[in-house]
């Protein structure tokens, strides 16, 4: 399984990061994880637009999702099946909100250790015939930014952006009597928590993985305003 997730994942998306360093000007890592990032949350675009679609569609339909557990809810297999019915007329497939950030998960991972290694010369060594070898990376990024330390005004930005970006999550989703009201709360609960979560976390990590989280949330915020203009049924 190691050999498949360093193979598989690993080491062509180390690769890209320093085939993509090697072509932008200046010898910075932190531009080469910020382009990075966004071309792989843009292959994942279509991806997120239909995950956040499923989640409006089932917060539709469920004053009828809630009508069927207590008719039926004496008898939990013919629930089931109304279920499954409810959701092939409505063309909703409760796994397709999920499955798109699941797949995701093994990619963050790879992204993390990728970050994280970038500046050990030991791990050059895995690169393509093809990826020329920068020898040893620059910790400076934008001309300012250590990439290697701790950087606690980058996590504290992170954190505030997360949570601007987990309320309009929120608003998306759905709200009131078409809204499942315990994944209400608890959306509303990390609303709050998963920001500061990320402050504590982020708080002695390494600059350049602050970087792809500041990223990828900035992309999320615009991806969200994108969805809102362009995807108006559900």
């Amino acid at each position: 399984m190691s050999f498949l997730f360093n193979e598989v994942l690993y080491r062509p998306i180390f690769n890209a990061l320093i085939f993509i360093h090697n072509f932008l000007p200046g010898d910075d890592f932190g531009l080469a994880i910020v382009v990075l990032t966004l071309i792989i949350r843009l292959i994942f675009t279509p991806f997120s637009i239909k995950a956040i679609t499923s989640q409006r569609k089932m917060a539709a339909i469920q004053p009828k999702v809630k009508e069927i557990q207590e008719k039926f809810k004496h008898d939990k297999q013919l629930q089931a099946q109304k279920m499954m019915e409810l959701y092939r007329i409505e063309k909703i497939n409760p796994m397709s909100g999920c499955l798109p950030l699941i797949i995701q998960i093994p990619i963050l991972f790879a992204l993390y250790r990728a970050f994280l290694n970038g500046f050990n010369p030991e791990n050059l060594k895995i690169l393509y015939s093809f990826v020329q070898n920068p020898g040893v990376l620059n910790s400076i990024s934008f001309g300012f930014l250590d990439l290697s330390v701790a950087n606690r005004f980058l996590a504290i930005l992170t954190g505030a952006l997360q949570f601007i970006q987990s309320k309009i999550s929120l608003s998306q989703q759905g709200s009131g009597e078409g809204a499942n009201q315990a994944i209400a709360a608890m959306g509303k609960q990390m609303t709050y928590f998963f920001p500061f979560l990320i402050v504590v976390i982020g708080w002695n990590l390494p600059a350049g993985l602050l970087l792809y989280w500041l990223t990828t949330t900035v992309f999320s915020i615009g991806e969200q305003f994108y969805i809102k203009v362009k995807v108006k049924h559900v």
